[in-house]
């Protein structure tokens, strides 16, 4: 989960090294590192605790023109944050930073007697580990951490620089992603392509198991077995303007507010309005192989899970003859679930490196199911790994807290759903509304947007003082509803949760008191009547309510109502996301935290 970039060139490695670093800050933001190394190999090594603003003023006292290094923002796995445990850890002659999580630091603790560890990390071990096989001069830098990771259990992004050898970074990976810029006279690494945005629009994705020799000219990738490895360059897409904030305060709004243009990107080509169908060619599934689907799972962590429940509802609609199950990935991967024949599984995952749902893709695949990822990161792993699939083309993610990609997921696997009912026959009058709202879905959105916008920007300041909140639905809002108490909770710590309306005379009704606020989703459709009977119970115990919907004739006393103007009605639900999503951001601006950095978080969980 951490951020990793290195450099190799003509140019001050510091600069590169220092702006790399803050792209990746959403990455981990616990403390910082960079090392560089001198041409006649003398090292400056500079670490910080906090974010990359210490970093920086420490470097303002020791600027260097070096032009080989490498720089690392931790998100903390092993030992507190802390400028002892930054990264890069030092060992005699290597430098080291590290992505990911040695399993078996300990036990290769012991066996380095001859070190003084200063960290509590398992990256230092590591790094300990290098140089034993260094120092003594029978391998070089390539060779040694080759021997290193033979001797490793665990997963590992690194890159390692030597003060022995000022012209060259090596880099591996193992389960944590690293990719390779390729410019001119310069070679630039870095664990999101985002970091090189600017640089060079030319880059190399690492697979697990290879390690690359890299020098400003060159570049020289093999297997851990020494087997030489072809590399394959591939473009960049993402532009300088998307990781930028283009004058909004935070990420995290601008995010929001880019969802018209971001879902119309996952739309287009995809969705013919005219005659109510949907084409979605990346799956890479024939319509015989369609047509004998049976069950469908969809895998997913954190908001990835919520778009995958939301929807499954969607999916069961219109084509009743599918099962649709959706799991959480950090539990499934350890289940010894039977998949039937016939099934497909959804892989849901924003970044495409999420550890437990690529850990969950692998033991599918063993069972001989097809996969197809639902993602936005382009080369990531998942990406690379799943038998087809279908980026949802949001651009990048700075802010922590997801929200363009939950639109984007979850109308990308109803447009699947779609696909696998057209393939079995399911009537176009069932299938057209479908299709005709989500083709107006993007021009909704931003309609919506404008409207609420400043209304709960007023109502978030009334309800920034508490700590506990209760989020209710039905049917497509129950989903909703818990990414609503996700957001909240994530990004402001408030004790939010959700419930299925019918479930709170079942408990949850028990902590309705003036310690909590409640927000209630409340869809027109067949339960609509029996939600707000629901609100009415809250009400009868003195609830401070919220409610969102799209019924014009609500008017039970609540403390706040706020009503989504729109002709769309399937996919209301989708509409009343971006009220959730505004709430939670304008109660952290009101309650003055970080919003688009919360504290104990990274954006891609790349560990177990």
């Amino acid at each position: 989960m951490c951020g990793i970039v290195g450099y190799v060139g003509d140019k001050k490695a510091q600069d590169f090294l220092v702006s790399g670093l803050k792209r990746l800050e959403y990455r981990g933001y616990d403390s910082a590192g960079i090392a560089t190394v001198s041409e006649d190999g003398e090292p400056t090594l500079i670490r910080a605790k906090g974010k990359i603003a210490e970093l920086e003023k420490k470097l303002a006292k020791a600027k260097r023109d070096d032009h080989v290094g490498i720089g690392h923002t931790r998100w903390a796995t092993h030992g507190e944050p802390s400028e002892v445990n930054a990264h890069p850890h030092q060992a005699g002659d290597i430098y080291v930073v590290h992505n990911g999580i040695i399993e078996n630091y300990k036990e290769l603790k012991k066996e380095l007697g001859g070190h003084e560890f200063k960290s509590e990390t398992d990256s230092e071990v590591l790094a300990a580990l290098i140089d034993s096989f260094y120092g003594g001069g029978k391998y070089d830098l390539a060779d040694a951490v080759v021997q290193a990771l033979k001797l490793v259990k665990g997963t590992y992004g690194i890159a390692v620089v030597s003060r022995k050898n000022p012209e060259e970074l090596v880099v591996a990976r193992s389960g944590s992603p690293l990719v390779i810029g390729v410019g001119n006279d310069e070679t630039l690494i870095a664990s999101d392509a985002s970091a090189l945005v600017g640089h060079t629009k030319r880059a190399i994705y690492l697979n697990d198991g290879e390690v690359a020799k890299v020098k400003k000219n060159s570049i020289e990738i093999r297997t851990l077995d020494a087997e030489p490895v072809s590399a394959k360059v591939e473009e960049i897409e993402t532009n300088l303007s998307a990781i930028q904030k283009g004058g909004y305060e935070h990420f995290l709004l601008k995010e929001i507010m880019e969802q018209p243009e971001s879902l119309a990107e996952t739309l287009r080509g995809r969705v013919d309005a005219v005659d109510g169908t949907v084409r979605l060619g990346g799956p890479g599934l024939k319509e015989a192989e369609l047509r004998k689907i049976r069950h469908l799972i969809i895998v997913g962590c954190g908001t990835a899970y919520h778009a995958g429940m939301l929807a499954s509802y969607y999916i069961e609609q219109f084509t009743p003859e599918i099962t649709v199950e959706t799991v959480i990935a950090s539990e499934y991967r350890y289940r010894q679930a039977y998949i039937p024949e016939n099934s497909v599984a959804l892989i849901v995952s924003q970044s495409g490196e999420t550890a437990d749902t690529l850990a969950c893709l692998r033991e599918i695949k063993k069972q001989g199911v097809k996969t197809i990822g639902i993602v936005n990161a382009i080369g990531s792993t998942i990406a690379r790994e799943v038998d087809g699939g279908t980026y949802v083309h949001v651009g990048p993610e700075i802010s922590v807290a997801s929200t363009k990609a939950f639109t984007s997921q979850v109308i990308a696997m109803v447009m699947f759903g779609l696909t696998i009912a057209q393939a079995k026959g399911v009537k176009n009058t069932i299938l057209q509304p479908y299709v005709k709202e989500i083709a107006k879905l993007p021009e909704e959105i931003g309609k919506v947007l404008e409207e609420v916008k400043k209304p709960m920007e007023k109502i978030a300041k009334k309800y920034a003082s508490y700590e506990h909140a209760i989020y209710l639905g039905r049917d497509t809002a129950y989903p909703t509803a818990m990414e609503g108490a996700l957001k909240l909770k994530e990004i402001s710590y408030v004790d939010a949760n959700a419930y299925a309306f019918g479930e709170l005379k079942h408990g949850p009704l028990a902590l309705v008191d003036d310690r909590f606020f409640e927000v209630a989703l409340l869809p027109m459709g067949v339960l609509y009547d029996k939600a707000v009977s629901n609100v009415q119970e809250v009400l009868a115990r003195g609830g401070h309510m919220i409610v969102v919907t799209n019924a014009r004739d609500f008017d039970l006393p609540v403390e706040h109502v706020v009503k989504i103007k729109s002709e769309l009605t399937i996919f209301a639900p989708i509409l009343m996301n971006l009220v959730m999503q505004l709430l939670a951001y304008y109660v952290t601006v009101a309650k003055g935290l970080n919003v688009d950095q919360p504290r104990n978080l990274a954006k891609s969980v790349t560990v177990e």
